[in-house]
């Protein structure tokens, strides 16, 4: 199967390199990419400077490929491959034990495979999981509150293989002056559904890190589906 990606940089990226970049992303070391062209442009601009959405072909054929949004997986997977990689704010006795707890029980062997599928955590997400581990939100507002906004999802190149699969396309500029506009107001979308909506809306039965843990629950467990 050949799928068509695109990566927003500050610049053209013709061939990218196996093995560079930032090891404290998502998801570790690898090549950052999403499904939609509109989204790369958000992600190349800065707030005065234009950038690029490199457009790519992969064959994904042969690749072991991570979806984390698969019916096997759960939304605490997706949280425990970020706690391995991205630096959490842990304030509370509570908020060490839970990270403790889901490093335990909801690891994935995310290193093993080519690709990875899942969501993005930009600031406002970033901050919507650091609310659930410090006991704030449950469990259902954070799968809720992953989608405001309509981040989407990114698929990262994990493996040297992964890379010698890309076939560069082509690149398409994105002015600042539109696209920096756009990320922000995806953001603050994002934030006013979170805060007005979202957080404030707890509901019996409501699930929180707290229970998961005094239950030991797993997952297998039906509640987390």
């Amino acid at each position: 199967m050949i799928k068509k990606i695109y990566h927003g940089s500050s610049k053209i990226i013709e061939q990218p390199l196996f093995g560079y970049g930032k090891p404290y992303n998502d998801y570790g070391l690898g090549f950052y990419c999403t499904d939609t062209l509109e989204m790369a442009k958000e992600w190349g601009v800065g707030k005065n400077q234009d950038g690029y959405a490199n457009c790519y072909e992969i064959d994904c054929e042969f690749l072991h490929i991570l979806d984390l949004n698969a019916p096997e997986y759960c939304i605490l997977h997706w949280l425990t491959v970020l706690l391995s990689n991205r630096e959490f704010d842990i304030p509370s006795g509570l908020a060490a034990e839970a990270k403790a707890y889901l490093l335990s029980n909801f690891t994935v062997d995310y290193e093993s495979f080519d690709a990875i599928i899942g969501y993005r955590a930009d600031d406002s997400y970033f901050s919507f999981a650091q609310d659930f581990i410090n006991g704030t939100i449950s469990y259902r507002q954070l799968n809720n509150a992953m989608h405001l906004g309509k981040l989407g999802q990114q698929f990262v190149l994990k493996s040297k293989y992964a890379f010698e699969c890309l076939k560069f396309l082509g690149s398409e500029i994105a002015q600042s002056d539109e696209w920096y506009a756009r990320k922000m107001l995806r953001d603050k979308t994002a934030r006013r559904e979170y805060f007005h909506v979202e957080r404030s809306k707890r509901m019996r039965g409501d699930l929180y890190i707290t229970q998961i843990m005094d239950e030991e629950i797993r997952p297998n467990d039906s509640r987390l589906r």
